[in-house]
């Protein structure tokens, strides 16, 4: 057995709604043997993932998979639910998976669901590497590679502050992207967006961080604002620290002058012997130590968002009780195997380190490590409460006195933190700091939230939604309108067209498209840019107010979409394009892959069907959000339909474009007048403009901004660059397009017979990635249309041999009847383009379906100075030929 190809679908995808990895197989010789007839397979596969048995598989009750192994099922099957039970096994709530035959009946797709994308690679590498094993019988022992996958998982998973805020985003429907590997996310999309790293906003300033840091100039900012805070000072050698200790008076405190989560922390130092030990751990991690009084009372986290108090806690110090056997490190050893307590901050508890604080607190009460306490007896083994240094936490939210929280939140404030943990010590939080001689002990950035969602004590605080909704008050806008356009031909267009409408409608518009991508009608990226990553460069742009998103069958199969959900999907059509490839092969495949297009549409948003196309009608089905249809004639049952039931749709009746809504009619604009249609005659450009204005008007456009945008949109290199762009040359023309499918050609060529020309010369070629029969079948439409053709090849042959295609071509053109003749075969799309130019006759019309657009364009303007400049010249056209 061979892995051949990983893919991570990072979005939504033709295999699922959430993420999904998918491995691809080669199950060698074991393809077609169950694996209840492989000896020892399932009884070994039950010893080392005994979770199998409680897979439900398709059978929808729990066991139903481990039936199907007894029964016989095949490898692929197994590792399906293998990759997904070592998910599980590592805590993730997982269930999706599938397999599917890929090209033969040996190799397969393995697809499974994942959360964290490290992990779910390396479960499937760890599943494949645990069937080989099985396959040759060798003793498999995992233990070593799941410890493995724990420790990428606490490295690699969001912490659990970043977590409850996803969480939160997810059910406000607020869509995320998580920027690298560390905790940076963005919530929502285009100028609306939000930046925050774990529980620091995009509106917290460096200055406001570096100052919370510093616990000495907090201090002192606090100090001058009337704030209580500890007395002290900051000492660079143990000589300063004793000095500031004698002089506060015992007990006192100590702590790094910028630490963080507790770390470096002692409590109620009496003596100069603790402090010697105090300082050297402070001082250990910092240049500077704080020596300050110690505040009498307990200990509490403030969590302020905005301008509120979100949750309180009590931080309780860490103890072990004794049990009358075990030592005090045999009891943190038992203790640290509490389910809740996980390494850092992977679970809601930390599980307790034996450091040099720990011996310092067990020392002032004359034990150590070996002490066995009795039955019952509570030892205090560190003495401040941080989570993150195995403290816990009890919830006080509903006890904290009115003027507490206006300290708290005026600390906040004065240091310049949106979202604040301020630390206070009081006796009583239900009394005020005066009365109780309570002070503010720091105030910290990025605090920790996993206290309050998972105090050990008391109510659960979901301050996640506090600090989304600060982010995002309700009713605010966290998202820019999204629309999706797929299709096999139009997708370009139609996207152009509808950009050009919202632009003139006031929008910054981010648009992508096989030409690159454009924001606010300016290139930014040139190239093919109509898959996720492209997406997700429109929608992190902050100046973008709208979308426009050419979404490609390739980019779909390959990756999944780039977004999370739509507000418009617009279908232009559907047809045999791109078929055989990445296990796309039939028509059905392909209705199945741009479906997602409309099926990831927003509940209260709009899919655009066209009604022509049974194949795009069909996909009615799948839609859960609002319909609306177009088509070119009003008869259309469909339209009829669909209209009688109160619903939108575009139509053309009498040669007007027509909307049709809640049973009344608005005329927008005679399709004569819409210049892209060339009077009408691009019969797929009328269908374009039908579909634009489905999506113009599901956006609320107005009709009057839809008809100006419909009116300066041309097929030129400025508006459309090579659509059906036409070029006069002296007394020929050219028309560029980008036909490269059976279907394309028939529209295009449909429309070149009613341009009035002499003659139809064409420049053929198709990509060397679709089917011979397409290929065939190109050659067969243009012998109906064409007067003379020039069969020419892509330079990216996609795995055909050179000249293979131009063979299927020719072979076309052929059995249409198209005299052989008056076929050459010149493989340089330029220099075809060039015999064409240089031989053309007057009133001739050639037309060529290019690979890439920029040289074709030099070609033009080169040939057409050298054709007007002067007579022609050999030399000078042969020295130009190709260019």
């Amino acid at each position: 057995m061979r892995i051949l190809e990983k893919r991570v679908y990072r979005g939504r995808n033709i295999y699922s709604h959430s993420p999904v990895i998918r491995l691809k197989l080669d199950l060698g010789e074991h393809y077609d043997t169950p694996t209840s007839r492989i000896e020892g397979f399932n009884q070994s596969l039950a010893r080392i993932l005994p979770g199998l048995k409680k897979h439900r598989c398709s059978r929808g009750y729990e066991g139903g998979f481990w039936e199907r192994l007894d029964e016989g099922t095949y490898i692929a099957h197994v590792f399906e639910h293998m990759a997904i039970e070592i998910q599980n096994i590592l805590g993730y709530d997982v269930w999706f998976g599938k397999a599917r035959m890929a090209e033969d009946e040996r190799t397969y797709y393995v697809i499974y669901e994942y959360l964290n994308e490290d992990v779910g690679v390396e479960a499937g590498l760890l599943v494949y590497d645990i069937i080989c094993g099985l396959l040759e019988q060798k003793e498999l022992y995992i233990e070593d590679r799941l410890a493995k996958l724990k420790q990428l998982a606490v490295k690699t998973d969001l912490g659990p502050s970043t977590s409850a805020i996803v969480e939160e985003a997810k059910l406000r429907g607020i869509p995320f992207i998580r920027i690298g590997k560390g905790s940076i996310l963005q919530l929502g999309y285009g100028k609306y967006q939000k930046r925050i790293e774990a529980t620091i906003t995009e509106n917290t300033s460096c200055i406001s961080v570096d100052i919370s840091c510093d616990k000495i100039v907090t201090k002192e900012l606090l100090y001058d604002a009337g704030i209580p805070v500890p007395e002290g000072g900051a000492a660079h050698d143990y000589p300063g620290a004793l000095a500031i200790a004698r002089q506060l008076g015992y007990p006192v405190a100590v702590k790094p002058h910028n630490g963080n989560q507790g770390k470096g922390v002692s409590l109620n130092i009496s003596s100069d012997e603790e402090l010697k030990t105090a300082y050297e751990a402070a001082a250990a991690l910092s240049d500077k130590v704080i020596v300050e009084k110690q505040v009498p009372g307990k200990n509490y986290r403030v969590l302020v968002v905005g301008d509120n108090v979100a949750a309180v806690a009590e931080r309780l110090p860490v103890t072990v009780t004794g049990d009358g056997v075990n030592s005090i490190r045999e009891l943190i050893n038992i203790e640290n195997g509490n389910p809740l307590r996980g390494e850092g901050h992977e679970k809601p508890l930390t599980k307790i380190k034996i450091d040099q604080c720990i011996e310092m607190v067990l020392g002032r009460q004359g034990i150590g490590l070996d002490y066995i306490p009795q039955k019952n007896e509570v030892i205090v083994v560190r003495e401040n409460g941080n989570l993150s240094t195995g403290g816990s936490a009890v919830d006080k939210t509903d006890k904290i006195h009115p003027q507490v929280s206006m300290t708290a939140v005026r600390a906040a404030g004065i240091i310049g933190l949106d979202i604040a943990g301020v630390d206070i010590t009081t006796t009583d939080i239900s009394k005020p700091l005066h009365a109780t001689g309570g002070a503010v002990i720091e105030v910290n950035a990025a605090p920790g939230i996993r206290m309050h969602h998972y105090p050990s004590k008391g109510k659960p605080r979901n301050v996640a939604r506090s600090v989304v909704d600060m982010l995002f008050p309700r009713g605010s806008q966290y998202s820019i309108p999204i629309v999706s356009i797929t299709g096999s031909n139009g997708k370009t267009t139609t996207a152009r067209m509808l950009s050009n409408i919202l632009a003139i409608s006031g929008y910054n518009v981010g648009c992508t498209t096989t030409g690159g991508i454009y924001i606010n009608q300016k290139c930014i990226q040139e190239g093919d840019t109509t898959g996720p990553s492209s997406a997700r460069t429109v929608l992190t742009d902050r100046t973008v107010d709208i979308a426009v998103l050419e979404t490609a069958r390739g980019g779909i199969v390959r990756s999944g979409l780039g977004y999370d959900l739509a507000d418009v999907g617009i279908i232009t059509n559907i047809s045999g394009d791109h078929l055989g490839l990445d296990g796309i092969n039939t028509i059905e495949d392909l209705v199945n892959v741009k479906s997602l297009v409309v099926e990831a549409v927003k509940y209260d948003g709009f899919a655009v069907l066209n009604a022509d196309d049974v194949y795009v009608a069909g996909m009615a089905d799948r839609v859960r959000c609002s319909i609306i249809y177009f088509s070119h004639r009003d008869d259309n049952v469909l339209i009829l339909k669909h209209i009688n039931n109160g619903r939108t749709a575009v139509f053309i009746r009498e040669g007007m474009i027509v909307i049709a809504k809640n049973g009344k009619y608005y005329p927008v604009i005679p399709v004569g007048e819409v210049p892209c249609t060339m009077g009408g005659k691009l019969r797929h450009n009328i269908e374009n403009t039908l579909a634009v204005v489905c999506g113009a008007y599901a956006l609320n456009v107005p009709v009057g901004d839809i008809v100006k945008g419909l009116k300066t949109f041309y097929n030129d290199h400025q508006n459309n660059p090579g659509r059906f762009n036409i070029y006069s040359i002296g007394n020929f023309r050219i028309m560029v397009d980008y036909g490269h499918n059976p279907a394309g050609y028939r529209v295009v060529t449909e429309a070149l017979t009613s341009l009035g020309a002499e003659r139809l010369v064409g420049v053929i070629g198709v990509p060397g990635d679709r089917l011979d029969s397409d290929m065939i079948e190109v050659g067969k439409i243009c012998s109906g249309v064409f007067d003379k053709v020039y069969i020419k090849e892509d330079k990216d042959l996609r795995g055909r041999e050179r000249g293979e295609v131009a063979q299927r071509l020719y072979q076309g053109l052929l059995e249409g009847g198209f005299p052989a003749s008056r076929i050459e075969i010149e493989y340089d799309e330029t220099r075809a383009l060039w015999k064409a130019m240089k031989t053309a006759k007057p009133g001739d019309l050639i037309s060529i379906f290019y690979e890439k657009l920029p040289p074709v364009l030099e070609t033009i303007e080169r040939g057409s100075s050298i054709l007007q400049a002067k007579p022609r010249s050999k030399s000078l056209l042969n020295r130009t030929a190709g260019k």
